[in-house]
């Protein structure tokens, strides 16, 4: 009366496939919680981006924001390059008296963030600046 012990094979199919299922579910949370934070830091770089312009204009004694863009001693191109990783490059449309800058965020690529020279940032479905100004 020699017996074994240990598990069937059934037994362990069916831990293996629970773990799956509770595996599943924490990707499927953790996922959005991801590109909330990549949102949060997309919507931040416009932020410092556009006080970046600002900064630029105002050393120009308020003379353009043309080139302001790619000045990397007001606008550090790793802002741009950090937005860009998180979801698309951003987009700039710059005057001689104004800007507007906007980036997609990463949990909805229908959703831009934008910013322009009037403080103004706010959230849209439109991508194009409209005369260097936020869409409505």
């Amino acid at each position: 009366m020699n017996k074994q012990r240990g598990f069937t094979i059934i037994e362990l199919i069916v831990v293996i496939a629970i773990i799956a299922i509770l595996a599943a579910i924490v990707l499927v949370n953790v996922t959005v919680y991801i590109n909330k934070a990549k949102d949060a830091a997309i919507k931040s770089d416009i932020a410092n981006i556009a006080l970046g312009m600002g900064s630029c204009f105002a050393a120009g004694n308020g003379a353009t924001y043309v080139n302001c863009d790619t000045s990397t001693t007001y606008v550090p191109a790793t802002l741009a390059a950090d937005i860009t990783s998180k979801s698309s490059a951003p987009t700039f449309s710059t005057s001689t008296t104004a800007f507007c800058v906007s980036a997609k965020l990463a949990s909805d690529s229908t959703i831009y963030v934008c910013a322009d020279s009037t403080g103004v940032t706010k959230s849209s479905t439109t991508s194009i600046c409209a005369a260097q100004a936020c869409p409505n």
